[in-house]
């Protein structure tokens, strides 16, 4: 009985064994006649042992046609061979047959530290499929840049009027008005240059504002994948789409209820959303990705844009029904070059703050720095001098001086190779040479009109008359062309 009983056990573990070995010779035998993928084997002479039916279709021949002959008279360009001898693996290497490129790996075969062979496996037969794989994974890191970014940043304020950093007629305009739409719901369209600060003024109207404990949500138009808008502003429901946050998830104006939502770079926003975000400006009301209801929202709207957005109407790449709607309250930062007098103050600034921040000691501006930092144009606005300061800080050398050398070149490039022969101005002196000259400029341009020449400066008709009789700028001498 028992030997029967030890015969039966033998006989299923045959059977168990035998239909594993089935099992596995169908997953073989499947993955190598896999249509998709090319395989070509070799032996340890580099003569072919197996190609399947995908690299045979790829290279237009008949795979049993080709057994037992050498690599190198059937494959051009192979290296097959040269992997068989020298055992070391060639991974994700590009390889041109036909006139077509591919991208394949070539593995040596190895049992007991000996070389049996080589197979090599087709990964991409045109290079169009590996362009397109990395456009897929540019896509994907773009994604992942954004929602990194998003991570960052808390539901509040980071800057308020105090971090506006000036002194000029000019910035007390701005915060004059910022304190004023600050108090009111409408919505405000933020206009400048890059660099000027449009951001600082976001921030500074929320917290101004009665609104001020409530979210503030910003949104980077620009950084923003097409493909991410609507979910990431609208919001979606539970299973809206593939990869779908399970319980679905609120969008940015849901965030932003009963606070505020910055829409910055609006002017590069995709023309298929605007007419979302118009609508909800209109109706104050969003509705998630794959839901039909409606939700009501209580959202104070600003937007800041560096482009020019009556240009992008003309151009049909901006809806003007939301220009318009947008355009209700215009804020205007001034750029730095027409705000030089505030350079020393902000130059201090970014010193001390760079200081502190880089873990140094507090260094001085000497002079002549100062007039190459104020003849400057500043293309790049307040951003690009604190780049400026950063480098300088940088540079400075035991002296703790920040002279002309420790700036970048291209700022002082138009001066004498030797910095004695630099004829530097007192600071009130270039200081009153650059207002003689804007007051000159401005009188020209309104043709001595002293109430629009006084609008151009931003400054009182009074102020303005103190400064021609100052600079002896009497209209009856009549000066025949700009500087």
């Amino acid at each position: 009985m028992f030997d029967n009983y030890k015969d039966e056990s033998d006989l299923n573990l045959n059977c168990e064994v035998n239909n594993r070995s089935d099992d596995y010779q169908y997953i073989l035998e499947t993955i190598f006649n896999n249509p998709y993928e090319g395989i070509l084997v070799v032996d340890k002479s580099g003569y072919i042992v197996m190609m399947n039916r995908a690299y045979g279709d790829f290279l237009g021949i008949d795979p049993h046609v080709v057994k037992d002959k050498h690599v190198t008279k059937v494959i051009e360009n192979t290296r097959l061979h040269i992997v068989v001898k020298t055992g070391k693996p060639e991974v994700f290497q590009l390889q041109s047959i036909n006139d077509r490129n591919i991208v394949c790996n070539r593995i040596p075969i190895l049992r007991n530290g000996k070389i049996l062979g080589a197979y090599c496996h087709i990964l991409f037969q045109d290079t169009s499929d590996l362009k397109a794989l990395a456009k897929r994974i540019a896509y994907l890191q773009s994604e992942l840049e954004y929602f990194k970014n998003e991570l960052k940043h808390d539901q509040g304020t980071r800057y308020n009027i105090d971090c506006i950093i000036g002194n000029s007629p000019k910035i007390r305009q701005l915060k004059d008005t910022i304190l004023k739409v600050a108090s009111t719901q409408s919505t405000v369209l933020i206009r400048g240059e890059s660099g000027t600060g449009k951001e600082l003024v976001a921030h500074s109207i929320h917290d101004s504002s009665p609104r001020s404990s409530r979210p503030f949500i910003k949104v980077s138009c620009a950084a923003l994948p097409e493909s991410l808008f609507e979910s990431e502003l609208f919001g979606y429901v539970d299973g809206a789409f593939t990869g779908a946050q399970k319980g679905g998830k609120a969008g940015k104006f849901e965030l932003a209820n009963g606070g505020t939502i910055f829409l910055d770079e609006i002017g590069d926003m995709p023309l298929n959303m605007q007419v979302k975000i118009l609508r909800a400006l209109q109706e104050r009301e969003v509705e998630r990705l794959g839901s039909t209801k409606l939700k009501n929202i209580d959202v104070r709207v600003l937007a800041a844009t560096n482009q020019n957005l009556e240009e992008l109407v003309e151009k049909k790449r901006f809806r003007e029904d939301l220009f318009y709607r947008l355009n209700v309250v215009t804020i205007n930062v001034p750029p730095l070059r027409e705000r030089k007098e505030d350079i020393p103050i902000l130059a201090e600034y970014f010193i001390s703050k760079l200081s502190r921040i880089l873990g140094y000691k507090k260094r001085k501006l000497n002079s002549k720095a100062l007039g190459v930092l104020l003849n400057h144009s500043w293309p790049g606005n307040v951003r690009e001098l604190e780049n400026v300061i950063e480098r300088a800080l940088n540079f400075v050398d035991e002296s703790d001086e920040i002279k002309i050398t420790h700036l970048p070149p291209h700022l002082y490039s138009f001066l004498s190779k030797t910095e004695n022969n630099i004829d530097i101005l007192p600071l009130k002196q270039a200081l009153e040479k650059t207002e003689y000259k804007h007051i000159k400029n401005a009188l020209i341009l309104a043709a001595y009109n002293g109430y629009k020449a006084a609008q151009l400066l931003g400054i009182s008709k009074s102020s303005l008359y103190e400064k021609i009789k100052k600079y002896n700028l009497n209209p009856k001498n009549r000066l025949l062309s700009l500087e």
